[in-house]
This record gives structure tokens, sequence and C-alpha cells, in this order.
């Protein structure tokens, strides 16, 4: 296959289900759409973390977050494991990053030929408050929700940024004889559920998609569920009013996002570099937005550990739907066979695959892994998902199993039924292949333990307080004491 460009665009926090050609009859994001009608689109994609910092540093190094200790969001990429970007660079290719990776910043050597404006975690620390594990400080989330509404914040002016630094970057490389790779990456729709005015009066009134379960008596009573719902507040429920609104923001944002994503590739069309660039959009994981009665992320359930994951560009099949369950960590390969790179021995035991050759490909069976150990759980919890079955392993507490042929909103929980009992062992010895789930949520938490330490211990960590979103460059983060409401 002729080696090309690659432009990687990555956004933060997009539900799959708020896009056009994932279904969803409502949302306007015709760039997006476009890119899958004339490229490939994977309708089982998922994270490998379903929290920013470690599923980024899993992605960057195409390694599983227990693999590279990478637990948390004070737990970020420091370089120190190769990337695709280091294969990249070490081989003479510019691999430049734009916008947020949220990696540890300070000095460290990511691998990156350039780094623009890049936004990293808070200090070079991140939120450490998410390492206490024993007893942590509950957080509530009620006022970001109830706040959401029409406005602008500085998640909204860093995309734009970012957009005009990718489309002057792509005017400045568009003669580049050697291929390169351009790691794009916008912040929303991550909170605030803040839209742009024009964009969220575009919804405010039109009658939006809920999210499965998301009224009071349906939510599921699985007990990892209920802590975070308690954990962050999220109980009782918002009145519908309320989640309309903040539905109607995250949709503004979505389309907010998709316009800025239009006008790169717009650039990469003018420049005459769509005939030698491949383009992949994905995000690092997915938003609840009310579904189960919980809003962000840090599930395995389809509104967070589901992506959408879409390719175009040469040797990429037009108008394909791919079945085939994939993972973000296929992104290592992908790339470096995307630009000619040549794999380097010590990543002959990477657990990732060429999405090229996945996307040329028949639908197979595929087992793809995802994994928790961040904010708002007591311990570590496991997905392995195939073509069919979901299947969430929880340390102290009972599984998850879903068909996702008969109930893709997964409502339907078969880990008590008489049928499944062979499923789900076949399902647990796959994990325990992979790893020990007790031992490696104990590895976990001694790492926690550990940065907490290194700080001065747990009230010297709740005296710091917390953050709720990532300052972009050049804003100060605000801390909040244990307490003290957001």
């Amino acid at each position: 296959m002729k080696p090309t460009n690659m432009l990687y665009i990555i956004s933060d926090q997009h539900n799959y289900r708020v896009m056009g050609c994932y279904g969803n009859p409502v949302v306007q994001t015709p760039n997006l759409d476009r890119l899958a009608e004339g490229g490939t689109r994977f309708t089982n994609a998922y994270t490998n973390c379903a929290i920013c910092v470690p599923v980024r540093a899993a992605l960057a190094a195409g390694r599983y977050v227990h693999q590279i200790g990478s637990w948390d969001n004070a737990h970020s990429y420091d370089g120190s494991t190769p990337s695709w970007h280091h294969r990249l660079r070490e081989q003479g290719f510019n691999a430049t990053s734009i916008g947020k990776l949220h990696f540890k910043g300070q000095g460290c050597d990511h691998g990156f030929s350039e780094e623009i404006e890049p936004l990293n975690v808070v200090e070079g620390v991140g939120d450490l408050l998410g390492c206490i594990r024993e007893d942590p400080p509950f957080r509530n989330k009620r006022p970001g929700i109830d706040g959401a509404g029409p406005g602008d914040s500085s998640y909204l002016q860093y995309d734009q940024r970012n957009a005009d630094n990718g489309c002057k970057w792509l005017q400045e490389h568009q003669n580049d004889e050697k291929p390169w790779a351009l790691f794009l990456s916008f912040v929303c729709p991550h909170p605030p559920y803040i839209s742009p005015p024009e964009d969220f009066n575009s919804y405010e009134n039109k009658e939006l998609p809920y999210q499965p379960q998301w009224r009071e008596a349906d939510w599921p009573d699985h007990p990892a569920q209920e802590y975070f719902r308690r954990f962050f507040t999220f109980a009782p429920q918002f009145d519908e009013e309320t989640i309309h609104k903040m539905n109607a923001a995250y949709y503004g944002v979505c389309t907010f996002l998709d316009r800025q994503i239009g006008r790169v590739l717009t650039v990469l069309e003018e420049t005459g570099l769509t005939e030698n660039t491949r383009i992949v959009y994905t995000t690092d994981h997915g938003e609840h937005l009310g579904g189960r009665g919980l809003y962000g992320k840090f599930t395995m359930y389809e509104e967070a550990a589901g992506i959408p994951f879409l390719m175009s560009g040469p040797d990429i099949p037009e108008g394909k739907v791919v079945n085939t369950p994939i993972s973000l960590i296929d992104s290592f390969p992908t790339i470096l066979e995307t630009v000619g790179a040549k794999p380097h021995e010590e990543d002959s035991d990477l657990p990732g695959d060429s999405l090229l050759s996945i996307a040329r490909d028949t639908d197979r069976d595929r087992t793809v892994f995802s994994e928790y150990h961040a904010v708002g759980t007591r311990n570590a919890f496991y997905m392995l998902r195939n073509q069919q079955y979901k299947y969430t392993y929880y340390v102290n507490d009972l599984p998850q199993l879903f068909d996702l042929d008969t109930d893709p909103e997964e409502c339907n929980d078969l880990s008590a039924s008489p049928d499944h009992q062979s499923v789900l062992q076949n399902f647990e010895s796959q994990l325990r292949e992979i790893l020990d789930p007790e031992e490696t949520d104990a590895r976990a938490k001694a790492d926690q333990q550990a940065i907490i330490d290194s700080f001065g211990g747990k009230e010297a960590v709740l005296s710091r307080g917390a953050f709720d979103n990532s300052p972009v460059p050049g804003e100060e983060p605000t801390f909040r004491k244990h307490g003290e409401k957001s």
C-alpha cells in the first residue's frame, strides 16, 4: 500500500450517537457525515479507558493502561514509553501535534516533532484527588448541568485556534516531499455544556433523542453505577427541562466542532492534499448525557466506552460500514503503516492491529479490551467486547453481560441467565489471559497511594483541592477546596 500523509483528528467526549452518520436524525454534523460517506465508518469502536489522561497515554503508546501504568488523570504520559510519534520522528517523519494532549508537559519529550499550543495536565500533575480510592471526597457535578446553555467558553475559543493552527499548518506543509502525520486534537464537546448561542438556539426547541435509561425509574441498579451517581451527586434525577437544555447545549457544541473540522478539511482540499492524505476522525471516549442517570464518561456502557471512528482517503473503501470491533490502541500500527514507517522490533508485542487492513477486509469476530481504575469507583472494572457480546468484570462486584445484537441499548443484563453462564466463563477466561484483575486493581491502588504520599499525604492532597476542567494554554486553573461547590 502506498504511503500517504496522516491527518488524525480527535475530539474529546463525543458520544457517537450525536452524529448524523451514526443515525442521529436531528444533529447537524455535515462535515463528519461527508467524511463517513467518502470513507469507512466503524460501528464497534471503543476507548481503552473512559477518562481522558489514561486513554490518551494508551493511544500514544499503543499499549493498554495497565501495561504503562497510566491509571488515572494524575498518571499522565511522560514520553518514557515509546509512542508512535517517537517512532515516526526517529525515522525522519514529521509528527506534529496541535491542541489537546493531556500529557505531562513540563519539558517532557513526548516524541512529537513539534507541539503547537498543547493542553497538558495541570501543573504537570493533574487530578491528584482521583488517586484517593479509599474514602474519597465526593464531587458535586450538578451546577455544571444546571448551568448548561448558550454562551462562550475558553474551550470554544481554544478550538477555534486549533482549527486556525491546523489550517495554517496544512498550508505550510502542502509541498512536503516525505509523508507526515498531524495529530489535530480538539477539546470539544467536553464540558462545560456551553454552546455558541446560534448553535444552541437551533436545538433548544427541537425534540432531541434521550440516552437509554435516562428516567430514574429505569436506572440500572448495579452497585458500580449507583456509586457513580452518589459520588458525583447525579441523584435525584434532574427535571426534564434541565436535561433537555443540557442536551441542546451539547448538540450545539457538536455542531460547532463539526464546523471547525470542516474548515480544516476545506484547506486540505484546497491545497491538493486530499489525494495524498488519509484521514481519521475519532474521540477519546463518549458522554452519558443523562443515560443511566449519569453525566460524563467513566463507564463501559456504549454512551461512554463506545466511540465514533471514521477513516477516509487513498485505499480506504468508500461508503463502507465495518462491524469488526476495534479500539484506540489500533491507532499506533495504523499511523505507522499509513506514512510508511518501519515497525520497531520493540513494538512486536503491541496488542493493536492496523486498521488499514481491517477496513478493507470482510467483517470478522475480534475481541477488544478496556479498563477503568480512576475517579468515581471503589474498585477496577474491565470490559471485553466481541461482535455480539459486551462483558464487564467488576472487582468485588457482579459482572454484566449484554447481547448487543438483540439489545443495543444495554437494558437487559444477561449475567444471571442460566443460558449464558458458559459465555460468562469464556469471557472471564479471556480476561485472565490478558491480566489478573484483582492483582492489577491492587497495583493501580498502590501506585495511586504512592503519588498521594509523594505530595504529602491525603490531607495535603485534599487541601490542594479540585478543578472541574483542565485549563487551556495561558489560562490559570481554578481550584476548589474540599467541600466547596463547583
